[in-house]
């Protein structure tokens, strides 16, 4: 690939330095875990040795400090070296919930814990099975009894809540029929699981197509404490909006990385291979999926970019994060369709890494938001339409 696309780069040597890490992280490595279903230990100890899953976290606190821009570029070279940042991603972006809204005693006591890696906060406990991105509409509910929470309900899609010391729940406080906005009534709290781990909370794992160390969590009278509360009561659902554009932006980015990968894999597979005595990227039936893939991620990666120079200026970017996300998510997806025809049966063998990574990058057309949610915000808060649902 051209590399004077990384001349203007502000980020170029922190790429470098991470992508020397990953290279301790080959195929065989990812390929061991994605057969077991295992979880990263050792590339996760060496991304938080390193300091990269503190990224975002102020230096105060014994983190880096770093704008957003920095940490999407952490995430995307990860996946360009055919890492998987998912193990960890939600690291960097649920922690702003507690630096935003959070009182200076949760900053003190836990910022400076998932700073060092002593404390791992990979847990999001927001999604339900039955009101799924309906989020206003969980029946999780958190009932104050005294100086603690009594907490009933199920959450699912909990990735990593088998690997996570703590978690970030939305539950609800008031119920529905007793708020004015549907918005209301639901709050955010801190979950220590090893505390409450068979004591109110239950974990059970999700086998899904791709190694994301899914889970259902089951809470049954669990207790938290009421010092856990982030913020104010009643107004969680705000605080975890506040997060999501974050979240939006870091996959975006990891979704260009995996594009990046497709497609320096299509190229260098296309001049290699030879069929009837000529390369076979000399066919333009070939040539043409693997550049329009190309054209489709340099114009999303601008578009995070966008998004990146937006959040960090503290101007509303929902639209640009969701684009971002929705486009990038796209373009990995049209790269590595190029990827997998362009080598054709080599595309499926697990030896090429190339069937792991296609069934990783699917994912993102549907989480952390599906493309026609994208497009309903689109259309409601960006052209003015009547809104859908």
């Amino acid at each position: 690939m051209d590399q004077t696309l990384l001349r203007d780069d502000a980020w170029a040597d922190l790429r470098g330095e991470v992508a020397k890490l990953c290279a301790q992280f080959p195929g065989e490595y990812w390929r061991k875990l994605d057969a077991e279903r295992g979880y990263p230990t050792e590339f996760v100890a060496a991304l938080t040795e390193a300091g990269y899953l503190a990224a975002l976290i102020p230096e105060e606190y014994g983190g880096a400090g770093l704008p957003l821009s920095g940490a999407a570029a952490i995430l995307e070279e990860i996946q360009r070296q055919g890492c998987n940042g998912a193990a960890c991603h939600a690291q960097m972006y649920i922690m702003g919930t507690i630096l935003r809204h959070g009182s200076p005693e949760q900053k003190k006591k836990y910022l400076p814990e998932i700073a060092a890696g002593r404390l791992r906060l990979q847990a999001f406990g927001v999604t339900e099975p039955t009101s799924g991105t309906d989020t206003t509409s969980l029946r999780t509910t958190a009932k104050k009894e005294g100086d603690r929470y009594i907490v009933n309900g199920q959450k699912v899609w909990t990735s990593r809540a088998e690997h996570s010391d703590l978690m970030l729940l939305l539950a609800r406080t008031t119920p529905r029929d007793q708020v004015s906005k549907k918005t209301e009534g639901l709050s955010t709290f801190i979950v220590d699981m090893k505390e409450v781990l068979g004591k109110g909370l239950t974990i059970r794992p999700i086998r899904t197509m791709m190694n994301h160390n899914s889970c259902e969590v089951f809470f049954d009278n669990m207790e938290i404490p009421a010092g856990n509360l982030v913020g104010v009561e009643g107004k969680g659902f705000r605080y975890i909006l506040d997060g999501m554009n974050a979240e939006r932006i870091l996959i975006a980015a990891e979704c260009i990385g995996d594009a990046k990968w497709f497609t320096d894999k299509s190229v260098a597979y296309a001049k290699d291979r030879r069929v009837f005595n000529r390369p076979i990227g000399q066919n333009q039936g070939v040539q043409f999926p693997i550049s329009r893939a190309y054209a489709q991620w340099r114009a999303a990666e601008l578009m995070v970019k966008d998004a990146c120079e937006k959040f960090e200026a503290g101007i509303n970017c929902g639209a640009e994060a969701n684009m971002a996300k929705m486009l990038a998510a796209e373009a990995s997806w049209a790269a590595a369709e190029a990827c997998v025809q362009t080598h054709g049966g080599f595309g499926f063998a697990e030896e090429y890494d190339i069937e792991r990574k296609f069934r990783e990058t699917r994912l993102y057309q549907v989480a952390p938001i599906s493309t026609n949610l994208v497009l309903s915000y689109i259309a409601e808060h960006v052209l003015g339409m009547p809104r859908s649902y």
